[in-house]
Parts: structure tokens; C-alpha cells; sequence
């Protein structure tokens, strides 16, 4: 089964077109990534996936894990990190624990005090991206490479089986950029789906297994990672040459 299908969607703000003929699929357990250059669509693609937008604007299809958008209920089973995220993080009053803690409430619909079920999901869900011995840590405290640890943890909490990712190195230094792109490959590894949405190309091909390049709301290259970091095209307009 595909974990996202998107057949002919077009999408437009008001009279302004911005995306046109979209089709991609990618099969459940597999890692794709999305390219472009800013305003290319590509946030607005992933917000039309987590039916943040308005669906008057929308022609097209959008299938997430076999069910049209439309009437898609298995919310729990799709995590997202934004490229905000970490911003949201700078003052939030609470520990690691708690910030984890509170995504899993949220996301099962209730809030009570933590049961042993709970904490193991949030002890193995910190664990899993290298910060369990952070989790009595106040997040404001954190340097920013281990707040992304911690959003991609808040995203896994849950075991979603389809996990959208925003621009996760934006703002980090390099060392911290591989860093995350190598947890990111071992949550898909775990058999997580995994569609990321990046401006590291270079990064993002060498772990990714399906390439996407939109531009102008359109897909102008698709094909395997190693074909696109292998493309002309991309090298330079993506990889400096």
C-alpha cells in the first residue's frame, strides 16, 4: 500500500495557482525527499496533507495510507515537525518529559496523570533520538540540535507509521545536521514512512530513497535519490554545481 498518493492536485489562494498537476506516490516504509527553492509549494503540500487548508482551493487527491484526505481519520498515525518547531520550544515552560508527555495526551485525545504505559512510551520515544537522560531538562535550556531531538521525539511518541518533516536543519550547524539526518534514516529504517521536506539536497539525497524536485508548484524531476544527485539539473541548481 502507498503511504501517500497524490493524484492531479492543484491548489489555488484566491486567483493565485499554486500548485499544478501534482502526482507522486510513495509506498509505506520508504524515504522520500522534496526539493525546491523557497515558494516552490512545497510547505503548502505538506499543509494540504495535514488538512490544514481549505479544500474549496483543492482539485486533485490526496491519499494518506489508503484513505482519501477527506475523510481521514487515523490522525494518530501521522506525525509532522514543522520548521517552527523549535522556536515554539524557546520558552516553553516545561521539562523534556512533559513536552513529550503532552503531545501523547493530545494526540489520544485525553489528559491524566502519566501510567506506566505512558512513560514507557515517552522513556522509549526520548530514547530513540538519543535524549532519554534529558528528560527532567527544562526544553528552553536545550541547545537547539537537542530541541530537534526532542520534536522529532514528541513526533514518535505516538508510533506513527507516516512521519512529514519540514526543514528539520534549518538552523543547526552541520555537525548537528548529520546528526539529525541520521536519526531520521533510523526511524525510517524502524519502518516509519518518511517524506522530508528540505533545502539540503546534498544531505537529504544521501539517505533518502525516492527524489521529488518542485518548482513553481509544478514536479519538474522525480526519480530514485541517487538519480537526482546524479542529475545535472540538480547539481546545480541544488549541490552548487
Amino acid at each position: 500500500m502507498d503511504a501517500i498518493a497524490v493524484k492531479g492536485l492543484d491548489f489555488s489562494y484566491g486567483n493565485t495557482r499554486i500548485l499544478r498537476n501534482i502526482n507522486f506516490t510513495i509506498p509505506e516504509g520508504r524515504f522520500a525527499v522534496l526539493l525546491g527553492p523557497n515558494g516552490a509549494g512545497k510547505s503548502t503540500l505538506l499543509k494540504l496533507m495535514l488538512g490544514e487548508l481549505p479544500l474549496n482551493g483543492q482539485r486533485g487527491r490526496i491519499e494518506l495510507l489508503g484513505q482519501e484526505i477527506r475523510q481521514f481519520k487515523d490522525w494518530q498515525k501521522v506525525s509532522y515537525v514543522s520548521q517552527n518547531g523549535m522556536a515554539s520550544c524557546q520558552n516553553f515552560p516545561a521539562s523534556v518529559e512533559e513536552l513529550v508527555q503532552a503531545d501523547l495526551y493530545a494526540q489520544i485525545g485525553r489528559f491524566r496523570f502519566a501510567g506506566r504505559k505512558e512513560k514507557e512510551q515517552v522513556r522509549s520515544a526520548l530514547n530513540q533520538v538519543g535524549m532519554g537522560d534529558f528528560a527532567k531538562r527544562m526544553i528552553g535550556r536545550l541547545s537547539g540540535g537537542q530541541q530537534q531531538r526532542v520534536l522529532l521525539a514528541r513526533a514518535l511518541v505516538n508510533a506513527p507509521r507516516l512521519l512529514l518533516l519540514d526543514e528539520p536543519s534549518m538552523g543547526l550547524a552541520p555537525l548537528l545536521v548529520k546528526e539529525i539526518f541520521n536519526i531520521i534514516k533510523e526511524i525510517n529504517e524502524s519502518g516509519t514512512t518518511v517524506l522530508l521536506v528540505e533545502q539540503n539536497a546534498n544531505m537529504a539525497l544521501s539517505i533518502a530513497d525516492k527524489a521529488y524536485v518542485l518548482e513553481t508548484g509544478r514536479i519538474a524531476l522525480a526519480g530514485t535519490a541517487q538519480e537526482l544527485a546524479s542529475s545535472e539539473a540538480v547539481r546545480k541548481a541544488y549541490l552548487g554545481g
